[in-house]
C-alpha cells in the first residue's frame, strides 16, 4: 500500500516537473520571438527611413539640372564622413544676403518702403516736413523725387524713422507695418514675397548640419523682427547694418535706445569684415544676388577646402522681375562677368526655379 502511494507521488512529481519545464521552454521561446520581432521591426523602420530619405527631394521647387545637382553634390561631399572634402559641423557656416537673394527687392528695398510709410505716419508730429525735402516729396507720394537726394536723403529718412526710440518700440512698429502693408504690384504681404526655392535651400543646409546666417546691407534690427519666423534664422544669426545705441532707465525700466548715428554699413567690402567680427568663422557657402555681395563670395571661396558661391540672377520678368547690369536696385555686373571663371553657381531664376513664392501663381 505504502509502496503504491510512493510510486503515485513520484509520478505526480515527475509530471509537475515536466509541466514546469514545458512552461519555462514556452516562456523562453516567447521571449526569443519577441526579441526577434523587435529586431525585425527596428530593421524595417531603419530601412523605411532610409528609403524615405532617398525618395524625398530636398529641393522640390528647383528644376532638375546642373544648378540643383551642384548644390546637392556639394552638400553631400562636405557632410559625408570619410569624404576627402568632409567638413566638421562646427565649420559648416552658410551666409545669405537678404534683399534680392531671399526675397524680392523691386521696385524699392522693402525697408525703404517701411521708412516712407513711417514718414507719413509721423508727419502730424513734424509739420516742418511739409516743406522740407526729402520728406515733402514722400508726403506727396513722389518717391522718385525724394530719392534724387541720394544717400544723404535716404540716411536722413532712416534716421527720422528708425531712431529716437527703444528697440522694443521699433520692433513693434515694424511688426505692425508687416501686418497690413502690401506690395504695390503683387498685392502680397511683404513676408510672402520670399523665394520658396531659397527657403528650401535654407532648410536643406540646416538638415545637414549647417548654421545659416543672414548677412545683409539692410538694418539688422529690421531683419531680426521677422527673420526667425520667415527664414528660420534666429536674431543672433543676423548680421546687418546698424546704428548706435545707448542704455537708459525709463521710469525705472532698463531699455536700449536707438541713436541717429550709423555705426556699420554692411555692404561690399564690409560684408567679410562683418562676418569676421560677428560670426568669427569663414563661411564655406555664400549666396547673394548683386555686386554688393561680390566680396562676401570672394572671401568665402578663398578659404581652404570645398567652397560654394551662389548668385541669384533675376531673369523672370513674368513671375518676378528681370534685371542685372543696369538696375538701380540689386545691380549685378561684375558678378555676372566673373561668376563662371571663379566657379560660382549662377542661378537662372526663370530656368532653375519651378515656383518663385511659397503660394500663388507658379
Amino acid at each position: 500500500m505504502w509502496f503504491q502511494y510512493k510510486v503515485r507521488l513520484t509520478d505526480q512529481n515527475m509530471q509537475i516537473q515536466k509541466r514546469s519545464q514545458s512552461l519555462k521552454t514556452k516562456k523562453a521561446n516567447t521571449m526569443k520571438r519577441a526579441q526577434l520581432y523587435v529586431i525585425a521591426l527596428g530593421l524595417m523602420i531603419a530601412f523605411a527611413n532610409q528609403t524615405m530619405a532617398q525618395g524625398v527631394d530636398p529641393l522640390p521647387s528647383w528644376q532638375d539640372g546642373r544648378t540643383k545637382h551642384s548644390i546637392i553634390e556639394f552638400v553631400t561631399k562636405v557632410t559625408k564622413e570619410g569624404s576627402p572634402d568632409f567638413v566638421t559641423p562646427a565649420e559648416r557656416i552658410a551666409t545669405f544676403d537678404n534683399d534680392g537673394t531671399l526675397w524680392s527687392e523691386q521696385p524699392l528695398y522693402f525697408q525703404f518702403v517701411y521708412a516712407f510709410d513711417r514718414v507719413k505716419q509721423l508727419a502730424p508730429q513734424h509739420p516742418e516736413w511739409k516743406t522740407k525735402e526729402p520728406f515733402a516729396s514722400i508726403l506727396k507720394g513722389d518717391i522718385e523725387k525724394a530719392l534724387t537726394g541720394g544717400k544723404e536723403a535716404i540716411l536722413e529718412v532712416l534716421a527720422a524713422t528708425h531712431t529716437g526710440m527703444t528697440t522694443e518700440e521699433f520692433a513693434s512698429s515694424v511688426r505692425e507695418w508687416f501686418a497690413t502693408a502690401r506690395h504695390p504690384k503683387t498685392k502680397r504681404a511683404y513676408t510672402e514675397m520670399v523665394f520658396q526655392p531659397m527657403l528650401e535651400l535654407l532648410d536643406y543646409l540646416r538638415a545637414n548640419g549647417f548654421k545659416t546666417y543672414i548677412v545683409s546691407g539692410g538694418g539688422c534690427d529690421f531683419l531680426r523682427v521677422f527673420a526667425e519666423e520667415v527664414y528660420g534664422v534666429p536674431p543672433e544669426q543676423v548680421v546687418g547694418s546698424s546704428v548706435n545705441a545707448r542704455y537708459e532707465l525709463r521710469d525705472g525700466v532698463p531699455v536700449i535706445v536707438k541713436i541717429s548715428e550709423l555705426t556699420f554699413f554692411n555692404d561690399k567690402e564690409a560684408k567679410p569684415v562683418g562676418i569676421h567680427q560677428y560670426i568669427g568663422r569663414r563661411p564655406i557657402f555664400a549666396a547673394g544676388n548683386s555686386d554688393g555681395d561680390f566680396q562676401m563670395l570672394e572671401w568665402t571661396s578663398a578659404g581652404k577646402g570645398a567652397r560654394f558661391g551662389l548668385y541669384v540672377h533675376h531673369t523672370d520678368a513674368d513671375r518676378e522681375w528681370a534685371y542685372d547690369r543696369e538696375s538701380h536696385i540689386g545691380r549685378l555686373d561684375r558678378g555676372l562677368n566673373e561668376a563662371g571663371k571663379r566657379g560660382w553657381t549662377l542661378v537662372d531664376m526663370k530656368q532653375d526655379w519651378k515656383v518663385i513664392y511659397p503660394t500663388g501663381p507658379k
